[in-house]
């Protein structure tokens, strides 16, 4: 499957940071390095969480394995997104909330198929 790519692009949390922004009640970081850093603070006190993947853009090799890099990257993003998004988010207090994003991040993707 692809999906459009042209306009999408890396951003830095500074972007997001600045009193006034958007309010965000939720910030999840990706990268594997950012996992061992101090999170800076978000406005407003959003949830966070880690959901950690390799870079597919660090992997070297032909066409075929870099696009596999990525699809596997996107599978572990859609399966998380989807854990999070059947978190009952309206009857779940905030310490349990934590302890299921932090669950969510742990979990392996499945194995996209070649």
């Amino acid at each position: 499957m692809e999906f459009p790519t042209e306009d999408l692009r890396s951003k830095s949390w500074e972007e997001f940071a600045a009193p006034n922004d958007i309010h965000l009640d939720f910030v999840f970081t990706v990268c594997d390095n950012a996992g061992g850093e101090a999170c800076p603070y978000w406005p407003g006190q959003p949830m966070t969480g880690h959901w950690g993947i390799p870079d597919p853009a660090a992997v070297e090799g032909t066409e075929v394995e870099k696009k596999f890099a990525f699809r596997q990257a996107f599978k572990a993003m859609e399966t998380r997104i989807q854990l999070f998004l059947s978190l009952p988010l309206q009857s779940i207090d905030r310490m349990r909330l934590q302890e299921s994003l932090d669950d969510i991040g742990k979990s392996p993707p499945e194995a996209p198929k070649r």
